[in-house]
């Protein structure tokens, strides 16, 4: 006992080391002769940090020289002191912390130099870390600064939350660590009090870029406090970096008891500030979508969120009196319209207010609010001052006008989703169990969306509320113990039941006018949506004029959606008709023609789109009168319609200019005019008619045809063959082409060959500009005429004329009538050198049909070698494969008419052919031939060829199989043919033996034998 009093008093003398702070006047041994020269610079030069550090780390390295090695067994009194149990170590401590001292003298705000320090003196009492304390500081060097940094992973990172005090182990004597530095002794309400102020001054005092390792355990340790204390806590962070407020207020939501209110007030906040492109929410959220999760929020926690509906109603009157006094305090100064300016007020704190910390601020001091910066690569919201709102201070227990900021913040921002934040608004109301402000926001709803998706989803929504209202009222009549409650009204709850039940039955049937309402709000200026909204209401004949009325008051014609002259014309005829018609068809009022008069007269002052829907208007007008046999008014209407002005120069197609000064050009309008003349007016007054037409080069050929036609119908040939040359000069082919038919066909039908030369001058000039493609129905009407009534040497020259002129499609079917006409009046003869003519003109494929029609006709004269001739030449342009058929008839030729050596030259000159279209191009056309033809391609006969080679037995069966009457049938066994081309010893193709042989029925068909070949 004696000897660990003496050694516990041996020790306590050496004790303290540090305290007062050692100097070279107590403990000389400090300063040494080999630091005399560093002494000597740092006197010089003391505010190099450089310099202090690197003399540091000299002492400490010469103190690590010096430390004698530990021994394996330690003793008392090496246990009890650690790492001071030597010399070496108290001294080398005295000497650091005369060093350290004197160099925070110069540098007291030097972390660099303040981490050292704590951590020597540390290292001194605490010994050397531990190997977990080890792998923690490397991981958070591998991290780097910024994870000491962000707030974010300190809060997440609860497994490392050790690691996280470690850091804080270099600002340990500014902020000591607050879970296990506070006393133990105190109470807890102290202890939190101690860890708060703690923080605080640690806050005060670290710079700014080390914050963040303080508010990482600072945030930690104000979710585990929670209350009134942890909000303030993260309201003042959150002033700081937003960055975590959904982290926060997901924290609030899942809190007990759960802080709705403050987590809706961040929520909007953020809404707002996404909105003005000052936030961007770490998880990709768009403005809508966080509103959307505000909706939601208020929805779950009606009650706890929002102001009832008498509250709402008074803030909402208490908002609109200074507007209105606003209002009223512009009045004009005079003359010069100037507005007077209501006088500055002086801030108040109840007024309207901006406040972020501190004092509050007037809201007209207030700074635009900053678009998001990038900060090393990262775009950070920059928040600047904002006016101060009590609806997302979360600092204010004032509950939300939800009313007022789902309409402010939500239906006038996000228009294109009025649908989602209506039901949600209502549903609000519901879930507070306002029913009557929900039916009225549904109706609010419905009266103001514009597209069909939102009024689905609202209808939709106030159906099933209205559904399920009724059903609960049926479930409380019908249940007995609601019976037997005395508070319970039946006869109150079965009328409500009832006008439930009308409200219901009547919004059923306002569907298809809210429908319409809708489109109509979309597009006011829609024409067709107009006349729906006219036909639903039916036999309503004070809405239907209502509506009529409204639609043409509204609907600009400039901008309208379809013609408009419809709803004009219609609504006239409504008037016309007498209303609507009653169960058995008759109109319910008299016919007021002077009402219908008096919307057509304002019709043809509408400034339409087009002149078409003006010139419709007066026709329909004109109509009207017809209908009720005003024929002197109909032919007025017009003539007010066809007025032409002094200036006749207008551009029709001019849409700057007002339709009624380019009315007197409507083709309709006038027409319409000829056609009431016509029936119901004179000859002159319609000849008058047509001739303004045509004086104001406004008609078509149509006209043209029209008003020649009656005048012929009235006698006047000779004035309606001048109307036809009149529209000869107007128009170029292929107009003229339609009126020269007309014109030609009726002056030959009228005249015939009393006027030949007048006819041929006239068949002249037409054809004398005439495009090729036109010109054969002409040259066959010329040709017509001069057989009927001329020269048929004349009309062989115009056959011989077109044949050559018209386009080369019809060039064979006029090359065909030619002959025909030639043989019918001079023989057959007479064709030959038309034939040749033929040949030479035709294209490749109808040369060769025209060479087999010279090659019959010379046949039928008996010349033989002219037409064994004719086929020569036109074996050029048949493919074998591609024109079966020519060859076909050559060969029957040369049997019935030819000899040996022309048959052999006919073999000859087809093996010749086949080579020349033995290409790529000629075996698809023979291809795509015999596809058109329905018979074998080439590939497949020659497979099939190939097939009956390797197996003759099969192809004699298949052969006995075909019918008896069947074209390719003998009448007896048979082989096929092989497609291998087996010559005999004169070099000639075996298979002609078979062509001899297959016509050997003939008489006279000539017998080749084998040997001769």
């Amino acid at each position: 006992m004696s000897s660990d009093a003496s050694l516990i008093a041996d020790l306590s003398s050496r004790f303290p080391i540090t305290i007062p702070i050692p100097t070279p006047l107590t403990h000389p041994h400090l300063i040494s002769s080999a630091d005399l020269a560093t002494e000597e610079d740092l006197l010089h030069n003391p505010e190099n940090l450089r310099s202090w550090l690197s003399y540091i780390g000299q002492i400490k390295d010469r103190i690590a020289k010096l430390e004698p090695p530990a021994p394996e067994t330690l003793s008392p009194e090496e246990q009890l002191l650690g790492p001071l149990a030597s010399q070496v170590a108290r001294d080398g401590l005295q000497h650091l912390v005369f060093l350290y001292e004197r160099a925070l003298v110069v540098f007291p705000t030097s972390f660099k130099l303040w981490r050292s320090y704590i951590n020597t003196r540390q290292a001194y009492v605490l010994g050397e870390l531990t190997a977990d304390a080890k792998k923690a500081r490397q991981q958070q060097a591998k991290r780097g600064s910024a994870y000491k940094t962000n707030v974010a992973e300190l809060l997440d990172g609860t497994e490392e939350a050790s690691d996280a005090r470690m850091a804080l182990a270099s600002a340990r004597p500014l902020a000591y660590s607050p879970v296990g530095a506070a006393p133990s002794q105190l109470p807890a309400a102290f202890k939190r009090t101690y860890a708060r102020r703690t923080f605080d001054r640690a806050l005060r005092t670290l710079p700014p870029s080390l914050h963040g390792r303080i508010w990482g355990m600072y945030l930690r340790w104000a979710e585990m406090m929670g209350g009134d204390a942890g909000e303030r806590v993260w309201r003042r962070f959150l002033k700081v970096d937003s960055s975590l407020t959904e982290r926060h207020i997901a924290h609030l939501l899942e809190s007990e008891p759960p802080r709705p209110l403050s987590a809706a007030k961040y929520l909007l906040s953020l809404a707002r500030r996404a909105a003005k492109n000052t936030y961007i929410p770490l998880d990709g959220k768009s403005p809508y979508q966080l509103f959307v999760d505000f909706l939601e929020l208020v929805e779950k926690y009606a009650e706890d969120v929002g102001m009832t509906e008498e509250e709402t109603l008074e803030l909402q009157a208490a908002r609109r009196g200074p507007e209105e006094k606003d209002e009223s305090a512009e009045v004009a100064d005079g003359d010069d319209g100037i507005k007077a300016v209501e006088k500055d007020e002086p801030a108040s704190v109840a007024g309207r207010l901006m406040r972020i910390a501190g004092p509050p601020v007037p809201v007209g001091q207030a700074k635009n609010v900053a678009p998001p910066k990038s900060v090393g690569g990262v775009k950070k919201a920059v928040v600047e001052a904002e006016p101060y709102d009590e609806d997302t201070d979360p600092a204010n227990p004032r509950l939300l006008d939800v009313e007022g900021i789902v309409e402010k913040d939500g239906l006038e921002v996000y228009k294109d989703q009025a649908g989602r934040l209506w039901t949600g608004l209502a549903t609000y109301w519901i879930k507070r169990g306002e029913f009557d402000r929900a039916t009225a926001t549904f109706e609010r709803g419905l009266a103001a969306v514009v597209t069909i998706r939102d009024f689905t989803q609202i209808f939709d929504a106030y159906a099933e509320f209205s559904e399920t209202m009724i059903s609960t009222l049926m479930d409380a009549i019908a249940d007995e113990d609601n019976l037997e409650d005395e508070d319970f009204d039946v006869e109150e709850t079965e009328m409500e039941l009832d006008e439930r039940m009308k409200s219901f039955e009547a919004l059923m049937d306002r569907r298809p006018f809210l429908i319409n309402e809708v489109l109509l709000r979309r597009n006011p200026n829609e024409v067709v949506e107009w006349e729906k909204r006219v036909a639903l209401y039916g036999d309503d004949d004070v809405k239907v004029v209502e509506t009529y009325i409204k639609a043409l008051d509204t609907i600009q014609p400039r901008k309208a959606t379809g013609p408009l002259y419809p709803l004009y014309v219609n609504f006239a005829k409504f008037y016309e008709e007498g209303g609507s018609k009653d169960e058995s068809g008759e109109p319910r009022n008299a016919p007021d023609l002077e009402q219908a008069r008096k919307i057509f007269d304002k019709a043809t002052k509408v400034p339409f789109k087009s002149v078409d829907e003006l010139a419709e208007v007066w026709c329909e007008w004109a109509e009207m009168e017809l209908r009720n046999e005003n024929y002197d008014e109909a032919i007025r209407l017009m003539q007010r319609a066809t007025t032409v002005p002094k200036n006749t120069k207008v551009d029709y197609y001019n849409d700057n200019l007002p339709p009624q000064s380019r009315l007197f050009k409507s083709l309709k309008v006038w027409s319409f005019y000829s056609d009431l003349e016509e029936s119901i007016g004179t000859v002159e007054s319609t000849k008058a008619v047509f001739d303004k037409i045509m004086e104001l080069k406004i008609a078509n050929a149509q006209v043209i045809v029209n008003f020649a036609t009656f005048l012929e119908e009235n006698k006047y040939f000779e004035e309606s063959f001048k109307v036809y040359e009149r529209g000869i000069e107007l128009f170029h082919f292929p107009v003229a082409f339609e009126i020269w038919n007309i014109y030609l066909s009726k002056f030959v039908k009228r005249y015939g060959g009393k006027k030949l030369e007048r006819s041929r001058d006239l068949f002249e000039q037409a054809l004398e500009n005439c495009p090729a493609k036109f010109c054969k129905p002409l040259y066959l009407m010329y040709a017509k005429l001069e057989e009927d009534h001329g020269l048929a040497k004349r009309a062989m020259g115009i056959y011989d004329r077109a044949a050559t002129t018209v386009q080369d499609s019809d060039k064979f079917d006029m090359f065909t009538i030619y002959i025909a006409k030639a043989a019918a009046n001079f023989g057959l003869p007479a064709t030959r050198p038309i034939y040749e003519r033929a040949i030479e003109v035709l294209p490749d494929r109808q040369t060769a049909e025209m060479c087999r029609r010279f090659a019959a006709m010379e046949r039928k004269l008996g010349e033989v070698d002219r037409a064994r001739a004719i086929y020569a030449h036109a074996s050029q342009f048949c493919d074998p494969r591609v024109e079966p058929d020519f060859w076909a008839e050559w060969n029957a030729f040369e049997i019935d008419t030819g000899s040996e050596d022309t048959f052999r030259e006919m073999l000859r000159i087809k093996r010749a052919v086949q080579a020349s279209y033995n290409t790529e191009n000629s075996f698809i056309a023979a291809q795509a031939a015999a596809a058109r033809k329905g018979t074998e391609k080439p590939t497949d006969a020659a497979a099939l060829a190939a097939k009956d080679a390797a197996d003759p037995m099969a192809a004699m069966e298949r052969s006995l199989a075909q019918p008896a009457n069947g074209a390719g049938s003998r009448g007896g066994p048979a082989f096929v043919a092989s497609t291998l081309k087996q010559q005999n010893v004169n070099g000639i193709d075996e298979s002609v033996e078979e062509a001899v042989q297959e016509a050997a029925a003939n008489p006279d068909a000539i017998a080749i034998e084998e040997d001769e070949f």
